[in-house]
């Protein structure tokens, strides 16, 4: 099966001066490609392999970090008024310890239901509508916009477009 890997070209610079000179910067373009994505690969193995590696050790500090922030959490509480007075926050030399409110937040399962439901209850003012511009409309009538100050339609650009040929090798069984 043929895998199309496409290349966008930006003209300027010196090219091929014949159609062999052509054909053979398209292979090396493809060569190039391959080389970039073995290389990526190979990268993102090494990664996996490190990752795999360190994940026992990764994953016993993250549980022995939130041991002892539970034991922290316990112990200020427990001790909020002597730590804080009034305040919010107390300085234990080796750091700080903080009570901080969260702030007010909406939670919305099946909006569409919900909106519904307050449609039905006159709660319109609670319904966001968004205005905004419906460019696939333009694009079907552009003679009913032209003149209008901000919108311009842009036709006929032409882009040039390298696809080297390849074949990927799938896994045999």
């Amino acid at each position: 099966m043929a895998s199309k890997s496409r290349l966008k070209v930006v003209s300027g610079g010196v090219g091929p001066q014949s159609k062999n000179d052509a054909m053979r910067d398209i292979k090396s373009i493809g060569d190039v490609q391959r080389e970039l994505q073995r290389i990526d690969a190979d990268l993102n193995d090494q990664i996996a392999t490190l990752t795999k590696a360190v994940a026992p050790k990764i994953e016993s500090l993250r549980e022995r970090v939130l041991v002892l922030q539970a034991g922290v959490q316990t112990w200020c509480e427990a001790h909020r008024v002597e730590l804080c007075g009034k305040g919010k926050s107390a300085n234990l030399v080796t750091g700080e310890v903080s009570w901080r409110q969260r702030p007010p937040s909406v939670s919305i399962t099946k909006a569409d239901d919900v909106i519904e439901r307050l449609r039905g209850a006159g709660l319109v003012q609670f319904i966001r509508t968004k205005d905004e511009v419906n460019k696939d409309a333009i694009l079907a009538a552009p003679a009913e916009v032209a003149g209008i100050r901000g919108v311009k339609v842009v036709t006929g650009v032409e882009d040039f477009v390298i696809t080297p040929f390849e074949v990927e090798v799938g896994e045999t069984a």
